[in-house]
C-alpha cells in the first residue's frame, strides 16, 4: 500500500493522461511530473508542495490534503500556463479518482494563481487542491 499523498498524486496522473484537450494544451502529451525534467522546454507542469493532515475519526483512518501542481510556460506565455492549470482544475474538481489503497472522499479546486519565476522569467501558474481521503 503506498502512502496517501502517493496513492492520490498516482491517481491524478492517470486521469489527467487520458484528456485530449490537455495534452494539445501541453504541446501535444499532458507532461505532469515529479520534479522538473532535466532541460525540458515549456510547457509542462510538477507535482509541487503536498500535505496530508490527519483526518480520521471513530469509523477508521483518514487524511485531509493540501496540494498543488505547477504548470511552467515559456516566457510570455502566462495564458497559456492559465490555460492548462484551468483545464487541469476543471477535470479534477470533484472527479471520482481510483487511489491505490485509499478511497478519495472528494477532491476540490480551490485556488489558480500566476506569476514568474525571477531566475528565468518562466510563465508560471499553480493550481491547488484540497482532497480528504480515507485509508481501506
Amino acid at each position: 500500500m503506498s502512502g496517501p499523498i502517493l496513492a492520490l498524486r498516482a491517481a491524478i496522473l492517470a486521469h489527467l493522461l487520458g484528456d485530449a484537450e490537455l495534452a494539445a494544451l501541453m504541446g501535444g502529451a499532458v507532461r505532469l511530473y515529479d520534479e522538473p525534467p532535466r532541460a525540458a522546454e515549456p510547457v509542462y507542469a510538477v507535482f509541487g508542495d503536498a500535505a496530508a493532515r490527519d483526518w480520521s475519526s471513530d469509523g477508521g483512518r483518514g487524511h485531509e490534503h493540501a496540494l498543488a501542481i505547477v504548470v511552467w510556460a515559456k516566457s510570455g506565455s502566462a495564458k497559456t500556463a492559465l490555460a492548462v492549470a484551468e483545464r487541469m482544475a476543471d477535470l479534477l474538481h470533484d472527479a471520482s479518482l481510483a487511489l491505490a489503497g485509499h478511497r478519495l472522499v472528494l477532491i476540490r479546486a480551490t485556488a489558480i494563481e500566476a506569476d514568474r519565476d525571477d531566475k528565468t522569467n518562466l510563465a508560471r501558474a499553480t493550481m491547488r487542491l484540497g482532497a480528504l481521503t480515507e485509508v481501506l
